[in-house]
């Protein structure tokens, strides 16, 4: 591996806050099928509201993928290196998850099928269009790690690459690569089947929702668009545009997504703006200038937002079933309203206790793994004993 230009200037302590702004989208769009508001009208605004959070807040972090191995790539980097420190960071607190998941359908009587949740676990779940019997089996959040470890993979080939592309075309090809992106919709629609439709949605089949929204080849685009951006930034063709106008553009398009064609408002017209926003933060943290998102408590977030994102969906189900509501399945429950303020106050509880679980995974799981095995042992040195050491040879 190489690097893409000159080397990465520092922290992105903005970004690393962003992590959780995003990790707190999927957190409110998964928590509208619970359907804990009794008020019929404050339910179905809160879902009307929320429809485009969780496609925003994966979006999200595929461009970032994109954009901070591209940042923090190093000349002395090797494909191994690289990908050891990947599966270090991702797979143990998955496999800490996924275990405790399991045991939890096990003692709760659910039956668990092997196949899949064999998948889950290796997270290769999204590379079929099934959705009750695999993608979404044991921990249905993890159907974007899939995603994420096929980034993993192509990410040296694809940086070598994309070096390539001259400084003044970069913007270019990232308008060209969100246009792409943008037209996969259009692609799902004309070359798949409309049969069976994806339930809770009358617009769209499932084969077209998992080729517009879980397919890991499709969902690349947004990472490549990451890439792009942090080349445009680290060769000094950023438009200095600032985080405030950035963010605006993500909520300009978050609000008009409200209103797409339903296939539309899961991933395709987020890539462009919220490569804007990543590259406008990092700009900002490059230059010194303080944000808020710069502020330690919102940082931390950000640094448990993955084991947030492992966790926030069964602690969801979870306190859902402890109320009633039997978990039948991803987002299917007999489900228990409450009254608004009610409703509010058992998100809170779900939110505070998805941070403390995240922040205990993070101390007790990632942070030791990623000390002790990310990297190899510097080899220990020989202890001189002031004698001549030969060589020798075994037969």
């Amino acid at each position: 591996m190489t690097e893409a230009t000159a080397p990465s200037p520092g922290r992105l302590p903005s970004l690393t806050a962003l992590r959780f702004v995003a990790a707190f989208l999927v957190f409110v769009f998964h928590a509208h099928y619970l359907g804990i508001f009794s008020d019929t009208s404050v339910q179905k605004a809160y879902n009307f509201i929320t429809s485009s959070a969780g496609g925003v807040g994966v979006s999200f972090f595929f461009v970032l993928s994109g954009f901070v191995l591209t940042w923090a790539v190093k000349p002395t980097d090797t494909m191994g290196k690289f990908w050891r420190r990947r599966f270090f960071k991702i797979f143990p607190s998955h496999a800490v998850v996924w275990l405790i998941v399991v045991a939890m359908l096990f003692v709760s009587g659910t039956t668990i099928e092997v196949g899949p949740a064999t998948a889950n676990l290796f997270l290769v779940n999204a590379w079929v269009p099934d959705m009750n019997n695999l993608i979404f089996a044991v921990n249905g959040v993890t159907w974007s790690l899939s995603a994420e470890i096929a980034f993993y993979l192509l990410f040296p080939f694809l940086i070598l690459g994309i070096n390539k592309i001259r400084a003044n075309r970069l913007w270019y090809w990232a308008i060209a690569v969100s246009a792409l992106a943008l037209s996969v919709p259009l692609l799902s629609k004309a070359f798949l089947p409309d049969a069976p439709m994806f339930p809770g949605y009358d617009q769209f089949s499932w084969p077209q929702m998992w080729f517009a929204y879980q397919f890991p080849l499709v969902r690349c685009l947004e990472f490549i668009v990451g890439i792009l951006f942090a080349r445009i930034v680290l060769s000094g063709r950023w438009v200095r545009l600032g985080l405030g106008p950035a963010a605006l553009s993500v909520l300009a398009v978050y609000v008009g997504a409200l209103w797409l064609p339903q296939l539309w408002s899961f991933a395709a017209p987020y890539s462009f703006p919220l490569g804007l926003l990543v590259a406008a933060a990092a700009a900002d943290d490059l230059a010194g200038r303080g944000t808020l998102l710069a502020r330690r408590p919102l940082v931390w977030l950000g640094e448990i937002s993955y084991a947030f994102f492992l966790i926030h969906l069964n602690v969801l189900n979870s306190a859902q079933a402890a109320f009633k509501g039997e978990w039948m399945g991803y987002g299917a429950f007999d489900r228990t309203s409450w009254s608004t303020p009610v409703a509010v106050l058992f998100l809170l509880g779900c939110l505070a206790v998805s941070i403390a679980l995240a922040w205990l995974l993070y101390r007790f799981v990632e942070m030791p793994v990623m000390r002790r095995w990310s990297s190899p042992r510097p080899p220990v040195p020989a202890v001189d004993t002031g004698e001549v050491n030969t060589p020798t040879t075994t037969g």
